[in-house]
């Protein structure tokens, strides 16, 4: 069963008093698999710089009462919107992008950035993260059932997605943003549908790997999901960062405002003691099937679109390597570019240099032509 709240029916929009923000209800256009709902708008702090509403839906998914949880934001007063200036946003292996791309650190996301920039702003958490929800396997034992929502799946899911907005605001293309094993996924439902994608941002990109990876499903045999705890998630981002940077490398309060609002996104596992976040192993089997045994999941050379590499220097997850090994592979894209910035984890979006990280990105998906002398 979904973890979130049922079909709602549409009333009027009404604004916030506390944040000033115009929210509305409504029913959306129909998915691939039958309507998309709506729900009531979370408390979510917008841009200081801009006036932005917030909409969010639940698409039907192939498990009969699990849906998919998808937000969007954009500046209040339109609903306009040319295919260049839509962006969906997609997480990595262990955590939802609800609690990423739309936490309010320092009063403004990475979703009001970019919708402050004039976007419309989407993100989708995947069945088994976040606000979407948790497949049959999660209500068992992890060990019960073999691991669920590969790249392959996860892929799927974007395509319902991309569908949805297509449909939703009738434009031809959007442009695409993946972070950690969101590359891979995004990178997969390109390769294969390139006419639907204008740009494609890459943060952390997942390639072939030659050293051990900072993840796992735990001892034993893989199961469905795995379990991370709050103290496991701290050590985990802060691996590969000198110890004399450690201190600065996070503003104070933000990873706990992070920790709060991810580990209560898994009620189930925020009663275990102490409290656990449960994640999907599908991503875990990929690894090992794919890129720790040296078997590209998929090829990028198949991508045709412009695509911009965004990485940090001291990312242990995904090191440096796999990024500049996967720039070599994108042949076919009309232009590329990588990024490496400095003093930065996996994680690089919720830390001190987050808006070197949004200012870049934004510069790609912004630029007219990237040839031209200014």
């Amino acid at each position: 069963m979904s973890d979130g709240p049922s079909q709602t029916r549409p009333r009027q929009g009404r604004t916030r008093p506390e944040t000033g923000l115009p929210r509305r209800q409504m029913f959306g256009a129909l998915a691939a698999a039958g309507l998309a709902s709506t729900l009531p708008p979370s408390a979510a702090t917008a841009a200081p710089s801009a006036r932005l509403q917030t909409e969010e839906f639940r698409l039907p998914w192939s498990e009969p009462g699990i849906d998919i949880y998808v937000r969007n934001k954009h500046p209040a007063g339109t609903d306009r919107f040319p295919g260049d200036r839509i962006l969906l946003f997609v997480h990595g292996s262990t955590y939802p992008a609800s609690t990423a791309f739309d936490l309010p650190l320092g009063g403004m996301s990475a979703m009001d950035y970019f919708a402050g920039q004039g976007f419309d702003v989407y993100l989708v958490d995947l069945p088994g993260y976040g606000r979407s929800g948790r497949p049959a396997p999660m209500s068992a034992p992890a060990a019960d059932n073999p691991p669920f929502m590969r790249t392959p799946d996860a892929a799927k899911v974007v395509g319902q997605v991309v569908d949805f907005i297509l449909k939703r605001r009738s434009v031809e293309k959007i442009d695409l943003m993946g972070w950690s094993w969101g590359t891979s996924t995004m990178g997969l439902y390109t390769s294969t549908h390139n006419d639907r994608v204008n740009r494609l941002v890459l943060y952390a990109p997942q390639w072939l790997a030659r050293t051990p990876a900072l993840m796992s499903g735990g001892p034993g045999p893989l199961g469905a999901y795995r379990s991370v705890s709050r103290d496991s998630a701290k050590a985990r981002w802060l691996t590969g960062v000198p110890e004399d940077k450690q201190a600065d490398l996070i503003p104070p309060g933000w990873f706990d405002q992070w920790a709060d609002a991810t580990f209560a996104s898994d009620p189930v596992g925020a009663r275990q003691t102490p409290p656990v976040l449960r994640a999907p192993n599908g991503t875990v089997a990929d690894k090992d099937a794919y890129w720790a045994a040296g078997k590209p999941l998929y090829d990028p050379g198949d991508i045709r679109v412009p695509v911009l590499l965004i990485h940090a220097e001291w990312d242990a997850d995904l090191p440096s390597y796999q990024a500049q090994e996967y720039f070599t592979k994108l042949t076919h894209a009309p232009y590329k570019r990588f990024i490496e910035l400095g003093e930065g984890t996996h994680t690089v979006m919720m830390e001190k240099n987050r808006m070197q990280f949004l200012h870049a990105v934004a510069a790609f998906l912004t630029e007219a032509d990237p040839q031209a002398l200014n």
